[in-house]
């Protein structure tokens, strides 16, 4: 298996306007606080830098996006390559005509949400419930409480492996459930949403409804990665979870939560391969019960750690 290096990759990457780190780690990147390094960590100064810096870049050297890590799973290997985490340059938030809002990748869909609501822009409340980035709702049609992404993108700002810049409309972006169709070499940078007038006091209420529901039913205080696997057609997946009887089972330092068993909990000390065989051992066991194969909703990178799972 080949070892992370760094330092060696270092020397083949182009110069940038913002930061490159060899030998990175991830682990407090991510919800879970689990995994390995990345082999390099680019965090671009703006759009500019970041298309600059994937024009350049050798083809071979495998490329990943990261957010704030609320949906994701590093492997304890760590990951080959470059980790491309966006920061301030795309964190802008302005509001346009007929009640749109343009904003930057990295800003969390919770504060989009309060964005809005303080500037009397209904119809994105739904993100106040997803702990993630613009990016990530973007690339995974993100929702929650009866609304999706799908719903209020107008369109999306992306810059491709040769670093062109490229504007989807919505229809582009091949949306379904919880999937984008846009080609996965896309890196998403802007987008533009529409809203709709709505009183700011109304606006807020439903918010902390959402926030309550959530805080009830769901264990976002824990280190977990949120909602493991899409539901089925018809179907909801911690359902088939506690029918297979898996309800706070526990592997090595990772459990199934006893709250909602759709979310898997690093309970201190559990490794990335502790909580993804944890996983796997739920949809096997779901299998076996209802005939149902899960499929995996938190991304998973990365490389195995030597001798490991």
């Amino acid at each position: 298996m080949a070892k992370i290096d760094g330092e060696a990759l270092l020397q083949r990457l182009p110069p940038v306007a913002g930061r490159l780190e060899a030998n990175a780690a991830l682990a407090d990147l991510t919800w879970f606080r689990v995994g390995g390094p990345a082999e390099v960590l680019f965090t671009p100064a703006d759009e500019a830098d970041l298309a600059q810096f994937l024009n350049a870049t050798p083809e071979d050297i495998p490329v990943y996006v990261i957010g704030v890590g609320s949906n994701l799973l590093v492997r304890d290997g760590g990951v080959p390559g470059v980790v491309i985490r966006l920061g301030r340059g795309f964190a802008g938030l302005e509001v346009e005509d007929e009640h749109r809002i343009r904003v930057g990748t990295a800003v969390p869909d919770m504060r989009l949400a309060r964005f809005a609501a303080d500037n009397g822009i209904d119809g994105l409340t739904f993100l106040r419930g997803i702990p993630g980035t613009i990016g990530g709702a973007l690339r995974m049609n993100g929702g929650a409480h009866g609304g999706e992404t799908r719903d209020v993108l107008v369109e999306a700002r992306a810059v491709d492996r040769k670093g062109t810049i490229t504007v989807l409309n919505n229809a582009d972006m091949g949306y379904s459930y919880r999937h984008c169709g846009a080609p996965e070499g896309l890196i998403f940078t802007a987008a533009l949403f529409q809203g709709r007038p709505g009183r700011i006091e109304d606006i807020i209420a439903a918010m902390d409804d959402i926030t309550a529901k959530r805080e009830a039913s769901q264990p976002i205080r824990t280190k977990t990665g949120g909602s493991t696997f899409k539901n089925p057609p018809g179907q909801k997946s911690w359902q088939l979870i506690d029918k297979a009887g898996m309800r706070g089972h526990i592997l090595g330092g990772a459990r199934v939560s006893d709250m909602h068993c759709n979310f898997l909990i690093n309970e201190g000390g559990a490794t990335a391969a502790d909580i993804e065989n944890l996983g796997e051992l739920v949809r096997r066991r779901v299998r076996e019960t209802s005939g149902v194969d899960l499929e995996w909703e938190i991304k998973r990178i990365g490389l195995p750690s030597e001798g490991g799972a």
